[in-house]
């Protein structure tokens, strides 16, 4: 998958392809990131989002300590669902123009995830 598509979703629908094919992964609601709903467009394992386009940025659930690391070396974000400042420990927010490959982010998030089911 290339991380060279022109919009955000664009790429995360391209992040949903790769996805398709495990079995363990529930798909978007409605196969696209449309949707406006907290989570909606999230992308799950064991029920549990570990991926979602949110303000056309990706989302991804890590570990507090890669979440830091990523964070202090100005590649993302904490990510702040309710836009006041309460941030989440284990969730980045990546920028559209973000060099940080979405599939290889995703692909951790999910292991992450899954690992906690």
């Amino acid at each position: 998958m290339s991380d060279v598509l022109s919009t955000p979703e664009e790429r995360f629908a391209a992040l949903v392809e790769e996805f398709i094919s495990d079995s363990a992964v529930t798909l978007p609601l409605d196969g696209s990131s449309s949707n406006n709903r907290f989570g909606s467009s999230g992308l799950r394992v064991h029920h549990k989002i570990f991926a979602m386009l949110s303000g056309g940025r990706l989302v991804v659930k890590l570990p507090k300590a890669r979440v830091d690391a990523l964070v202090a070396s100005g590649d993302g974000e904490r990510f702040d669902p309710r836009r006041d400042g309460r941030l989440m420990k284990e969730w980045l927010s990546l920028a559209p123009t973000s060099e940080q490959a979405w599939l290889s982010l995703a692909r951790e998030a999910r292991a992450f995830v899954a690992g906690q089911g």
